[in-house]
């Protein structure tokens, strides 16, 4: 029961002690009597029109609320779709995950768990990439998380033999067929995971921007060094000018 409902059945409960108390502390209780037992009608009447609007739960779709705020299951990045959905993948990569990616702008991966020996689960992630703007380097990742839960259920089959005298007996001598049931599946609410995702995909964007720079700076071309056919005049080369100056006056 939740806590209005507990609250409004306190309240209907109050009123009901305080008029029973009046009427027995007036002198005239035995002409109130009939008053008090209308006022125990209705006070059944309030509390059954109470409890089962408390026992009712609130369907799943009145909880969806579609705000235009923020979304937890989105995140803005400084890079265009297709880096970000590539940082995506390839953090999902880093974690274990089988990322697989059929276009440039979504990401889907799964991972399994197996918390015991009878149990299994799977999560999937589901990455969107959208450009925010064709004229700006940014872009929107949306994110959905599904946790799949699966239990193991065992099967035992029994053999049936036909005999002449006794007819057909089942005997316990078959066997058993173990399989996996899925059992629940749920999106994986807001919180502490799609935080620490969306922290690692910046992080590889980061470092895929920081990439480029480092390129171009050992690509960047470096001073010429003095090659040996530049320090040693080949044979036959013209005199310089002074040299003929010389020859000149002493002729």
């Amino acid at each position: 029961m939740s806590l209005s409902c507990r609250a409004r059945a306190l309240g209907v409960l109050t009123f009901w002690h305080q008029t029973r108390c009046s009427a027995q502390a007036d002198p005239s209780y035995s002409a109130l009597h009939t008053q008090f037992r209308l006022s125990f009608a209705a006070f059944v009447l309030a509390l059954a029109s109470v409890l089962p609007a408390c026992s009712t739960p609130k369907p799943l779709y009145q909880q969806e609320q579609f705000d235009a705020a923020d979304s937890p299951y989105m995140h803005k990045f400084g890079a265009k779709a297709e880096p970000a959905c590539e940082a995506a993948r390839r953090a999902l990569l880093s974690q274990g995950y089988i990322a697989s990616s059929m276009r440039p702008d979504s990401v889907d991966g799964s991972k399994n768990f197996q918390p015991t020996s009878d149990s299994h689960a799977v999560i999937e992630i589901h990455v969107v990439c959208t450009t925010d703007d064709p004229k700006s380097t940014s872009s929107t990742a949306y994110v959905n998380a599904v946790q799949d839960r699966y239990t193991l259920k065992k099967t035992n089959t029994s053999a049936s033999v036909g005999l002449s005298v006794f007819g057909s007996l089942s005997l316990p001598i078959g066997s058993s067929d173990d399989s996996m049931v899925k059992v629940a599946s749920e999106t994986i609410p807001a919180g502490v995971f799609y935080q620490r995702f969306f922290a690692l995909v910046d992080h590889y964007l980061r470092a895929d921007s920081a990439q480029p720079a480092a390129v171009a700076s050992a690509a960047a071309p470096k001073e010429a060094l003095p090659s040996m056919n530049d320090v040693v005049p080949p044979s036959g080369a013209a005199q310089t000018g002074s040299d003929s100056e010389k020859a000149t006056s002493g002729k």
